[in-house]
């Protein structure tokens, strides 16, 4: 006869009871700091909220205004959000593709159980120090090595690989490739590490036996490794993306906040600031923010159906 499962106790204390308490400040610093604030933009996007000089419009109920407004051509013709979403878009696949090919190549070294790497501490240590720089002084750091009177310059015309000076902030493919390129330096060293903790987490006589059956280094890593690493590299993935919707600090500090050449490579954080500290168009603002919400979700589910219907399949 099976008896009925009863509660932990000890000494009259329900210990079921205290494990909802301490997870009632997580729902509720979630509830007021991240669901409100969503529910309150997804309100404002509603409303036609702006300053127009001196004097302040609205708040007045429009509707779905602000996002027909969003979707409508410009005096160029051109859809702003689309075109800055093009822009977000590029720029990610420009760092995050190598960022996670460089981070998975790097995390299968160091952890290999055939050249066991001495050190790994040092290593890992060496590759995260980039991250722990803030974005802003990075960027400044960059800006000041490229600009026309920076270091790189002097170098390029002293060794005689150009007669004048190149300005890297008037081509599109510099200016997006030094961006591309911060993200990864700043990056891929997390990157790394997630991969690694992946990696170690795998049974180590999965690899011995993969071996003895006669499987090589790339046998081993397609049919062993990236099946069972596949979790982590889902959560790698979705997460850069994410990031790289909300890109917005080194495209910002690296042109000055004008996206320049040509607004080639403002973002779409950067389009939404303007609505917030330029035009104050609150309204805007909250429309930018909604649409994003709804791109970054359903690219993520697109990404997490997509990796893990690879994953069922191995």
């Amino acid at each position: 006869m099976k008896h009925p499962v009863r509660r932990l106790k000890r000494g009259g204390v329900s210990y079921v009871k205290w494990g909802y308490i301490f997870i009632i400040p997580f729902f509720a610093a979630y509830l007021f700091f991240t669901l409100v604030p969503q529910l309150m933009t997804i309100y404002n996007s509603l409303f036609e909220n702006y300053r127009d000089g001196l004097n302040q419009v609205g708040p007045n109920f429009v509707g779905l205004k602000n996002y027909k407004t969003l979707f409508s051509p410009d005096n160029s013709g051109s859809i702003g959000f689309l075109k800055y979403f093009g822009n977000t878009m590029i720029l990610w696949i420009l760092g995050a593709v190598p960022q996670i090919l460089v981070a998975l190549l790097l995390a299968v070294f160091f952890t290999s159980y055939r050249l066991r790497i001495k050190a790994q501490p040092f290593f890992k240590t060496v590759i995260y120090l980039p991250n722990l720089i803030m974005a802003s002084a990075f960027s400044m750091l960059f800006f000041t090595l490229f600009s026309n009177v920076g270091p790189i310059n002097q170098l390029i015309v002293q060794m005689g690989w150009a007669d004048v000076k190149i300005d890297f902030f008037a081509s599109t493919i510099t200016v997006r490739g030094l961006i591309a390129l911060m993200n990864f330096l700043m990056w891929f060293g997390n990157t790394t590490i997630l991969l690694m903790a992946g990696i170690m987490g795998i049974d180590q006589s999965l690899f011995e036996s993969a071996t003895i059956d006669g499987a090589g280094p790339l046998q081993v890593f397609f049919k062993v490794t990236l099946p069972l690493l596949m979790p982590i590299l889902i959560y790698v993935v979705i997460t850069a993306l994410i990031g790289g919707l909300q890109m917005f600090d080194v495209p910002q500090i690296l042109t000055n906040g004008i996206g320049m050449p040509d607004r080639t490579s403002t973002t779409m954080v950067m389009y939404l600031n303007n609505y917030l500290s330029t035009s104050k168009n609150f309204g805007m603002a909250g429309a930018v923010s909604v649409v994003l919400f709804l791109v970054s979700a359903g690219l993520s589910v697109f990404v997490y159906g997509t990796l893990t219907k690879r994953s069922r399949e191995d």
